[in-house]
């Protein structure tokens, strides 16, 4: 089985900033790490991704109830796509989906793409790979001393 993975197209820099170019890099960058045909998209995406509800100082506002609420469509979105993973280049998107996927029990998990990225290079050193799922935690890591 194949783990598939999808991801959020993060507000400030997707749809209030660069727009579908940005997002296309993304895109870009998440096939080249996970593989094309592990990667599902949401729809809608890219300038119409809805946003997750961390952003704008909303996750630290203590609404807990409404942040949710307003993040149900997110949550919803991303169990569409079936995917076992929701990579997030933001660290607000990131904290909010997990507590989206845990609150509503989507049974995806919440991966930061700099995470991915340094687990395709064999340097996610074991401490940080601490928060994934079972079926990354065993990704080889690559230890620098054993190169010599």
């Amino acid at each position: 089985m194949k783990v598939k993975f999808t991801v959020q197209d993060p507000c400030q820099i997707v749809r209030k900033s660069y727009g579908d170019p940005i997002a296309e890099d993304l895109r870009f960058v998440v096939k080249s790490v996970v593989g094309e045909e592990n990667f599902v998209d949401m729809a809608p995406n890219r300038s119409n991704n809805y946003c997750c509800g961390g952003g704008g100082g909303f996750l630290q506002s203590g609404h807990y109830e409404e942040r949710r609420l307003y993040g149900r469509l997110k949550d919803e979105q991303i169990k569409a796509t079936g995917a076992d993973y929701c990579i997030a280049g933001c660290h607000n998107c990131h904290a909010q989906i997990h507590d989206l996927s845990e609150h509503y029990k989507g049974h995806y998990g919440v991966v930061h793409l700099w995470t991915l990225l340094c687990l395709s290079l064999g340097i996610l050193g074991p401490n940080e790979r601490e928060y994934l799922k079972d079926d990354l935690k065993d990704v080889r890591v690559f230890h620098p001393e054993s190169a010599m």
